[in-house]
């Protein structure tokens, strides 16, 4: 039977709500009472995010506090560079490889409990792509419903991303579920108003991370006294960025303009996710039982290094590459401090390579639970590390066939890392339909700025070997080669080159740049960064035109890759003769890309010059087509 707390939450009901009766197991041991079990679970929170791990900028002194009590581990890693499915290897100890949610897709209305394969992909595109599961499947059994089974009260707060009713919490071991959403964020804004169906704010301008943190701590009051595990996963620090206004400006007179750190809404919003770790720390020693309770500290994915915020990326991950969404060590890479009291040395670093599909195991053992029969795990447990020894695993591995075209991105690929040895295989995109390969030392170039893939042909068979053990083993849904794949499809004419939904296939032509429209959004795009200020421009195109619809221009600033939202539309003749169109636009942000969609229907379009103008009619970039434009495969 579900059941779950008014979605007032415990600070709307007087005196709580009674969850259940300690089972006699748990009765009996009341001399030796089982550990409670925290898990705080930050979304989007980098390796280099906190005050900890090396930031200048951010304050954490509740994290510094927290490894203070147990071990932080420096090499400790999401099972996918997206918080889907992270979240969904913590709850299961499985990889997101077996489980077949490999993106952040669970709020979507479609309910998708197995991963496939695509059946068709565009012209340009090298490989049938991964189709995820959008649901957390309900036959999985998941920590909470190992725990409650045992006798603990379970409660989940905050962020889920798994699935909406019947995948929701309390179909997946929770007791209570606080505010009962499914969303990929905080819905609405991190400041109310929000927009929670039957969850309001308590005062004007709450912050949605302080209720949170005040309904887990109600949570452990109300349960004090029995065995519990407590399930407070953050909304903090993913978008929408917003925060309490007189944090941004108390950073903003801190910011330093030369730090890739230096977003003060950023900078508060990780203030707030430590403040409310602070909560959780405070109520633990406040009830007495902080010695009875083993308490996790995580992060879903990487740092977000392709949004714009403040003007900037939201933060920056360095030393390590990439962020969010890549298979580089900045998507994975996480902070990660476990307290186990008692057991972990206070103060200590352990360089274990740990990984989420670890904690499910890892705190069957050291709670003395069973796993169901039948049970398995993609995981191991830690509990030799935690102890201050040594690991005995193989590797881990991270699948993510996926693609999406954010700083560092890399077509949808899979890595092994073993010691110190990183092999990230990118399925079919090297010569031929064969698979492509990068390899880093983590030890000597944790950057990974070396590809020392030819220079250890041995090692990235070795590593190899193993990656395709694990797809095998894990029944992984593989990209395939792309039977409809064409290399010329792919080109770059003259600076620019088609989107990857395959709806605009280019060619040089008679000077000119040849565009047929398949599809209702075509779309061409600058092939290469562009680095133009802020401020008020006039793009202007000659273009010839025998399809349909009109047309829309975008513009992304220099840390976005991928041009979605609202562009600026213009009208376009379609009557297949020379015109001159002039679009204006004022970008706030520096002009990194520029996107075009010059149609919505079918039909061949020409473009023979196309150029960028300050508002004096100086000219910033022009774009021809030529002989000496050339064509890149």
């Amino acid at each position: 039977m579900h059941t779950r707390t008014d979605r007032r939450g415990f600070l709307g009901l007087a005196g709580g709500a009674v969850l259940g009766l300690a089972t006699p197991r748990l009765a009996a041991a009341a001399a030796g009472r089982p550990l409670n079990v925290v898990f705080i679970l930050a979304d989007d929170l980098g390796w280099a995010d906190t005050s900890l791990t090396g930031s200048r900028f951010y304050q954490t002194p509740n994290v510094e506090r927290l490894a203070r009590r147990g071990v932080y581990f420096s090499d400790a890693y999401a099972a996918s560079p997206l918080c889907s499915p992270t979240r969904a290897s913590i709850l299961t100890g499985l990889s997101p490889a077996r489980i077949g949610i490999t993106s952040p897709a669970c709020h979507l209305p479609e309910e998708v409990l197995e991963a496939s394969l695509q059946e068709r992909a565009p012209a340009t595109a090298k490989v049938l792509n991964h189709r995820t599961a959008t649901r957390l499947k309900l036959e999985y059994v998941t920590l909470a419903e190992a725990l409650k089974r045992a006798g603990y009260a379970t409660g989940h707060f905050g962020k889920w991303h798994l699935g909406p009713e019947p995948y929701d919490p309390l179909h997946q071991g929770f007791d209570v579920d606080i505010p009962h959403w499914s969303g990929p964020g905080p819905a609405g804004s991190y400041v109310a108003p929000w927009k929670f169906p039957g969850f309001s704010e308590r005062t004007p301008g709450e912050h949605i991370e302080d209720r949170m943190g005040d309904e887990a701590v109600a949570f452990m009051e109300q349960h004090r006294d029995r065995p519990f595990f407590l399930n407070y996963w953050q909304f903090s620090v993913h978008a929408p960025f917003n925060a309490k206004a007189d944090l941004i400006e108390a950073y903003r007179a801190k910011a330093d303009p030369a730090s890739p750190q230096r977003s003060p809404t950023y900078a508060a919003m990780v203030q707030s996710m430590d403040e409310n770790l602070g909560k959780i720390l405070d109520a633990l020693d406040r009830l007495g039982i902080a010695d009875n309770t083993l308490v996790v500290f995580f992060s879903d994915n990487g740092g977000n290094m392709y949004n714009t915020v403040d003007g900037t990326t939201p933060t920056s991950n360095a030393p390590l590459r990439g962020g969010k969404a890549t298979l580089y060590e900045g998507g994975t890479r996480v902070p990660c401090i476990v307290v186990w009291p008692g057991v972990t040395r206070p103060g200590s670093t352990s360089p274990t390579v740990i990984q989420s599909v670890d904690f499910h195991p890892t705190l069957l053992e050291i709670l003395g639970l069973a796993p169901q029969p039948g049970q398995a795990f993609d995981g191991v447990s830690i509990v030799p590390a935690l102890r201050g020894g040594s690991l005995e695993r193989e590797a881990i591995y991270c699948f993510f066939p996926h693609s999406p075209q954010v700083p560092d991105w890399l077509p949808p690929g899979v890595y092994v890392r073993r010691g110190e040895w990183k092999l990230i295989r990118i399925f079919h995109d090297g010569y031929g339909g064969q698979h492509r390969y990068e390899l880093y030392n983590l030890h000597d170039d944790p950057g990974e700025t070396r590809n020392l893939a030819s220079a250890h042909p041995e090692r990235v068979h070795e590593l190899d070997a193993l990656i395709e053990g694990f797809l095998v083993a894990t029944t992984a849904v593989v990209p395939k080669p792309n039977p409809a794949y064409r290399p010329e499809a792919r080109g770059t004419i003259g600076g620019w080159q088609a989107g990857g939904n395959g709806h605009a296939e280019l060619a040089a032509k008679d000077g000119c740049l040849q565009i047929t429209v398949t599809g209702g959004d075509p779309m061409i795009l600058t092939a290469e960064r562009l680095d133009v200020p802020a401020g008020t421009y006039a793009f202007e195109v000659r273009l010839r035109s025998a399809a349909s619809g009109s047309g829309l221009l975008f513009c992304a600033g220099p840390a976005k890759q991928v041009l979605r939202g609202t562009g600026t539309p213009f009208a376009i003749t379609h009557d297949d003769t020379w015109h001159d169109y002039r679009i204006e636009v004022s970008p706030k942000e520096p002009i990194g890309l520029v996107r075009l969609d010059p149609a919505t229907g079918a039909g061949v379009q020409w473009i023979e010059w196309l150029r960028l103008r300050r508002p004096d009619g100086s000219l910033v970039k022009e774009w021809t087509f030529g002989p000496q434009a050339g064509t890149t495969p």
